[in-house]
């Protein structure tokens, strides 16, 4: 479980998951270890949420859900994304439809040691592209990408 910044969802709502559901191997890792992570120790599969899967797959997540997807790519990982049945919305033909949501930056400022005054960018999703994703896992099923 990444920790997820800067509001740390991760290691408070994921972490408890894991261990609540006794599932094997979880570990709590920060952000910026998933690279270190898959290739010192290894990784079965990345599951991640998804709050939007547009109709040609791409999805919309949590600030650094993209950056995961690349990781993963990189080190032959698979990436699935686990989302409500709900949330595919064949209206949105690809991620570039999607408007992703800007924070304040006090926000993030708030949370770290920054001097208050930093300049910050802090949009709160980014759009992880279909061709990184092997499949999306509904309550339906599992919808599989043939070029993910």
């Amino acid at each position: 479980a990444l920790e997820t910044r800067p509001y740390n969802q991760g290691s408070r709502l994921t972490a408890f998951e894991i261990m609540e559901e006794k599932m094997p191997n979880g570990s709590l890792i920060c952000d910026g270890m998933a690279a270190s992570f898959m290739k010192n120790k290894g990784c079965d599969a990345v599951i991640v949420g998804a709050d939007r899967v547009c109709a040609n797959g791409d999805t919309a997540n949590k600030i650094g859900t993209y950056n995961l997807s690349i990781i993963a790519k990189a080190h032959n990982v698979p990436f699935y994304v686990a989302s409500p049945f709900t949330t595919l919305d064949v209206n949105l033909q690809n991620g570039d439809q999607i408007q992703i949501e800007e924070r304040p930056p006090k926000e993030l400022l708030d949370t770290s040691r920054a001097p208050k005054d930093m300049p910050c960018w802090n949009p709160a999703f980014d759009v992880t592209p279909a061709t990184f994703i092997k499949g999306i896992i509904t309550e339906r099923g599992v919808i599989h990408n043939q070029g993910g």
